[in-house]
């Protein structure tokens, strides 16, 4: 054991987990005028500087980027040093270096560290957290309250029981004088975190789930979310990760991650993101199997073009309201974002179509801090000019437009929520991601149910979330049956977001990524390498066998 570690005198047992009590930000609450406080503050403070941390020390390139306030991009949130060869090249060989006292670190003391960051995150710095995510990636306060509270929270507290779980997992059997036993050791080299803008939570989960289990992690942040990021590096270290543990080291993306990849001690990539990069970072990945001491480990969840079905049975209003928020909560920037629906046609002619029309056209667009704004902006200029692209290609495309189809950047990057009507099962935005506020529906007639379950089956590569909404039971069976693969969160009369650790592992297959489940023990089995250990308490008094006997 390295100097500074202590002695496990008890086996130790973490104490009960559960999700972290959602705040409502009512009017008049005291939640709701503490997070004014906190937006107050932080806007009265504008710009940020963030530098990259290596070792536990700040390090100024003098590499200067920008993050924009997306619902008001002539200012930013913060101005952050980009990492150059040298600081990411020191950020390996620290994070190596911090190894071997972390892998030794009694596994109590790992787990009291990401307790307390729980404990951080859902109480001293839970405002400010919010206040961050709300300015700097444009989310209402309750997107930001599931995420970067609850959800950040219930990573840490539930990925501690978890890997008590994980380490409990012992051979059944044992031999005469023979004591059979299993050690999870962390992979040989260091983890490269990508994490995306959209969850400020995925940024603390990313490099927390491989620290969690004994790795050192060089995590890359995204641009759009580094402040975020950034507050949430501080709370893990003010939560006890030692320097090294977790370097953070924000910059230009395909440069950094380059660097890391091209590492002989390149151990694992864990990322979240677009289905482009990560299939460029696997082939690039593949070309340098040759350098690396070990075979990495490559997990990613990436994009989606998630489906609701709804079924002639279904309850109208309820499908109408939970389609509503699976398309628009975060301005459909959620990887399980609703973005094609398809409805039957009796349905769609007897309530569904006006009720949809009717509640949408209530939704509220505008900057975050303004409590009745549903939905805020998107996130910059590209997803802007890509969203509003798609638009006019589904216009192009004959598609219909029944609400929406507007946008402005004047200010921010405000998009309406927009429905386009397709006859179309293939066209453009109904295979294609758009990562927007924009739904395609299409109208299936009542008979061909079935039909449209293989439809929906075939149209995307993706295969991450989707919907079925049926009062009438087998056709809630049919759907599952048939869309086995084309989701690996598929849920039943609720819409196509909204994972809660603990209680639906998220993930999907086929071109939205590798579904390993976050939110569940089975994303730390990636970051583990399993060592058998056998210990015989009787030594052998010779070397031969009984069938050498003779008579």
């Amino acid at each position: 054991m390295s100097s500074g570690a202590s002695a496990t005198l008890a086996s130790f047992k973490v104490p009960q987990v559960d999700n972290e009590p959602l705040k409502s930000y009512a009017p008049g609450s005291a939640e709701r005028r503490g997070l004014e406080s906190a937006l107050a503050q932080m806007k009265s403070e504008l710009p940020f500087e963030v530098p990259c941390i290596v070792n536990g020390k700040p390090i100024k390139t003098g590499k200067l980027a920008k993050q924009p306030i997306p619902s008001d991009h002539a200012k930013h949130l913060c101005t952050y040093h980009e990492a150059d060869e040298a600081t990411v090249a020191a950020a390996i060989d620290g994070a190596l270096k911090a190894k071997a006292q972390w892998v030794t670190l009694p596994w109590n003391d790992r787990a009291a560290i990401f307790l307390r960051a729980a404990d951080l995150v859902s109480g001293k710095y839970r405002y400010k957290l919010l206040a961050a995510t709300m300015l700097g990636q444009g989310k209402n306060a309750w997107q930001a309250e599931i995420d970067a509270a609850a959800e950040l929270a219930d990573f840490f507290r539930f990925g501690v029981k978890y890997v008590e779980e994980l380490y409990s997992q012992q051979p059944p059997k044992n031999s005469a004088n023979v004591w059979n036993r299993v050690e999870y050791r962390p992979l040989e080299g260091f983890v490269l975190a990508v994490s995306p803008f959209n969850f400020t939570a995925i940024g603390g989960n990313l490099p927390g789930t491989p620290a969690l289990v004994g790795n050192v992690v060089v995590w890359k942040p995204s641009p759009a979310a580094t402040y975020s990021n950034y507050i949430v590096y501080q709370i893990l270290t003010e939560a006890g990760v030692p320097p090294g543990v977790i370097q953070f080291v924000p910059g230009p993306p395909a440069e950094v991650v380059g660097q890391a990849i091209s590492h002989p001690d390149f151990a694992a990539l864990h990322f979240t993101g677009s289905t482009f990069v990560f299939k460029k970072l696997w082939k690039d990945i593949a070309q340098n199997i040759d350098l690396y001491k070990s075979y990495p480990r490559i997990v990613g969840e990436t994009g989606g073009k998630n489906f609701h079905l709804v079924h002639s049975s279904a309850d109208v209003d309820n499908a109408v309201n939970q389609t509503i928020r699976g398309a628009f909560e975060y301005q459909g920037q959620k990887c399980s974002a609703l973005s094609r629906l398809y409805v039957s046609a009796s349905l769609w002619k007897n309530g569904f179509k006006d009720k949809l029309l009717q509640e949408i056209s209530s939704i509220k667009v505008g900057p975050p801090e303004d409590f009745g704004n549903f939905m805020g902006p998107v996130i910059g200029q590209p997803a802007f000019e890509k969203i509003t692209g798609y638009i006019q290609a589904a216009k192009k495309a004959g598609g219909e437009i029944l609400f929406g189809g507007t946008a402005d950047s004047s200010t921010g990057y405000f998009v309406q929520p927009t429905i386009i009507q397709t006859k179309d099962p293939k066209s453009v935005t109904m295979v294609e991601e758009i990562f927007g506020p924009v739904l395609t529906v299409f109208v299936y007639e009542d008979e061909d149910y079935e039909k449209t379950c293989d439809l929906i089956d075939t149209a995307t590569s993706y295969g991450l979330t989707g919907a079925i909404f049926a009062a009438d039971r087998n056709a809630l069976i049919l759907a599952t049956n048939k869309l086995r693969h084309a989701a690996g969160n598929v849920y039943y009369n609720e819409k196509c977001t909204g994972a809660v650790v603990g209680q639906q592992p998220f993930g999907g297959g086929r071109a939205s990524g590798t579904n390993d489940k976050a939110g569940s023990i089975s994303i730390f089995y990636r970051f583990v390498s399993a060592r058998s250990i056998k210990e015989s308490f009787v030594g052998l008094e010779n070397f031969g066998y009984p069938s050498n006997l003779v008579q």
